[in-house]
Parts: C-alpha cells; structure tokens; sequence
C-alpha cells in the first residue's frame, strides 16, 4: 500500500526500496532529524497505544538487540518484533519510527554512529526528498514505513 500520490514521490519509494537495510535506517534517522520540528503527533489513542507497546519492547532490549529489532522490521525479517510491527496500523507504524527517532535522541534507543555518512548513491536521493513539501515527505514516509515488517 501506497500513500504517494504523484510520481516524484512514488519513484522515491521505488528508489527506497532498492536500499540496503542500514541505508533504509540511515534515511528514516536523517528524515526524521528534517521534519521533527514540523511533526504534531495527531494519531487516535489506539494506534498510540500499539505503538507505545512495539516501543517500549524494543527500548527494553540491549542496543545491539534495538538493532536488530530495527533491522529486522526494516527488512521484513521473520521476527517476533517485525511480525508484531506487521500487524499496526499505518498511523502506529509510523508513530513506532518517531517514538524510535525520538529514543535515539534521548540515548535510550542505540544512536546513529556520529562517524556515520550516507552511501554516495543516495545524495541524489535525499536532494529529491528534501524537494518535496511536508506533505509530500510524510506520505512517503508513510508509504515506506508500511512496506516494513513481516509479511511483506
């Protein structure tokens, strides 16, 4: 299921899915540090809630297993973790990816490695993301976010 409605944000989708799973990460972490200031949190309690739970039980693992968690969802692994993740709904998918983001800030969700850059094939990339409104950025956030997990 996609939310990108017009074809630059589409072929972004298309693009995202041809990243490696690290890279897919990286792209959420760096996504997310360009909009967060924009970002209310509008989700029905319910979706908060399941979000709130898939949270939680990454935050409670070690960093190395937040890792593979993360990976795991990202990748569609056949996981406990991304097989729970699988069955929310788009909004708590997506309110899952923030509560991470916001984690990473706060140290309680392992960091982004401060020597990480991005692969060279994605400049390119990130240039057309950040070419595009906000809507534009969360529906592709969205359409992203809903590809990940078991089962797909």
């Amino acid at each position: 299921m996609t939310f990108a409605t017009d074809d630059k944000t589409k072929q972004a989708v298309e693009q995202f899915r041809g990243f490696d799973v690290d890279t897919k990460l990286g792209v959420l972490w760096f996504g997310y540090l360009d909009i967060k200031d924009q970002l209310i949190p509008a989700n029905q309690t319910s979706a908060q809630e399941t979000a709130a739970a898939e949270y939680d039980a990454i935050k409670a693992m070690d960093h190395q297993q937040q890792l593979q968690a993360m990976r795991d969802i990202a990748s569609g692994a056949d996981s406990d973790i991304s097989r729970a993740y699988n069955a929310l709904s788009s909004s708590a998918k997506i309110d899952v990816w923030l509560r991470l983001s916001q984690g990473m800030e706060e140290g309680v969700i392992i960091p982004m490695p401060s020597d990480y850059q991005p692969p060279e094939n994605t400049k390119q990339f990130v240039d057309t993301i950040k070419g595009l409104d906000f809507e534009k950025r969360v529906d592709f956030t969205r359409s992203i976010v809903m590809e990940m997990g078991a089962g797909h």
